[in-house]
């Protein structure tokens, strides 16, 4: 058992990513869920690649917590988070025929019940998964599985993060949200430098600065900010490395919604406008689906399929959508959508009405430098509001 060397603090209320309905590997094989048998909760994992999607039930003695995390592993087996007496403990699960296999590793231990940890986002190559832990001053980057030894600190970055991107193929570089002196701004943390930080977003002095979603083929960054309107975080789209300024589209602002992105289409190399972007919206009643890409003018609304899984989905480098989800009669299932090319006319099904209703200036970027090392080029001080 490792202790978790923090200080405690509560729950950071101002990371603004609502959790995904389930946690899909980068190849998109596999997804792991709390699925729900009456009120008892159970991890499942689902095989994605396959002729037809299907799910393994991966009980085990008894029911799990609400804030029991589950993340599925490049080999099939499930990672599992369990909070008991102030540690974190940590398993990888199995199915062994009738049965579920627990195979223990280890724990991370945070007595204080203010104390916050949660897994990262599934690392790619799906072989080690990642914890980030919060306190009141600093944040502590933890390999939770896939090392040799149990859980291990890998890194200790001054302030409180959040949040959680991975920016390169190896899961070396490791971007994080971090708040210092009541403003945030993206870092990133190389892994393989002793945790080693420096600076992603700073796109001006007094504003809080977020990184939602990254490709690391083309290089496109989704970003949160304040930049443009003090007070207000919106939406915009920025190029790893590149001078062009961020820039705000118009089109990615809807009234009295959450919009967050959750899938970035992948293989477009540095041709990040070119990249179709699924975004979750959570209105005041439900929630629905919006497609974009950086080259558009306008944001295409969708319908999510019934049960989808909501936040949660991936892109083929085709540009087809697929989207988990449950119902009674479908209890695994994978709805498809493609997402029109660049300059192509409306979905079959989609809610085009209420689209039009959200226009992007008709001002175009330019083409898009290469990318260049974070460290050499980190996006700094410039911004485009559309």
């Amino acid at each position: 058992m490792t202790a978790c060397a923090i200080e405690p603090t509560a729950e950071n209320e101002d990371d603004p990513t609502p959790p995904p309905g389930c946690a899909i590997t980068v190849d998109g094989c596999y997804a792991a869920r709390l699925a729900a048998d009456g009120d008892s909760l159970f991890p499942e994992r689902w095989t994605l690649d396959g002729p037809e999607p299907y799910a393994v039930p991966l009980p085990g003695n008894q029911p799990e917590e609400p804030g029991t995390e589950v993340q599925p592993m490049s080999d099939g087996r499930v990672l599992i988070r369990r909070l008991t007496d102030g540690r974190h403990v940590f398993a990888l699960l199995y199915p062994t025929g009738p049965g579920t296999g627990e195979l223990p590793l280890g724990a991370v231990e945070c007595p204080d019940p203010g104390s916050r940890l949660r897994l990262l986002p599934p690392a790619p190559g799906g072989d080690k998964a990642y914890a980030l832990a919060v306190g009141r001053r600093s944040s502590a980057v933890w390999l939770v599985a896939g090392g040799a030894f149990g859980p291990e600190q890998l890194a200790e970055i001054p302030g409180r993060c959040s949040g959680g991107v991975w920016l390169d193929r190896t899961g070396r570089i490791l971007a994080l949200d971090r708040e210092v002196g009541g403003r945030t701004k993206t870092v990133v943390v190389d892994l393989e430098r002793g945790g080693e930080v420096s600076p992603l977003l700073q796109i001006a002095a007094d504003s809080d600065d977020r990184l939602l979603l990254a490709d690391p083929d083309s290089g496109l960054l989704l970003i949160s900010s304040d930049a443009p309107s003090p007070g207000q975080a919106r939406l915009g789209w920025g190029v790893l490395g590149s001078t062009l300024p961020v820039r705000f589209p118009e089109s990615l602002r809807v009234a009295d919604c959450t919009v967050t992105p959750f899938a970035v289409q992948p293989g477009q190399m540095l041709m990040p406008e070119s990249c179709a972007v699924a975004f979750r919206v959570d209105g005041p009643v439900s929630s629905w689906l919006g497609l974009w890409r950086p080259s558009e003018r306008r944001v295409r609304h969708l319908p999510g399929p019934e049960g989808w899984l909501a936040g949660a989905g991936m892109f083929t480098r085709d540009g087809v959508l697929q989207l988990p989800y449950a119902t009674r009669t479908v209890p695994c299932g994978l709805a498809r959508w493609e997402a029109p090319q660049r300059g192509a006319g409306n979905c079959a099904t989609s809610h085009d009405e209420a689209a039009e209703n959200h226009q992007q200036d008709p001002a175009q970027p330019a083409e898009p430098q290469r990318p260049i090392p974070l460290q050499q080029a980190p996006l700094t001080g410039r911004m485009a509001a559309e």
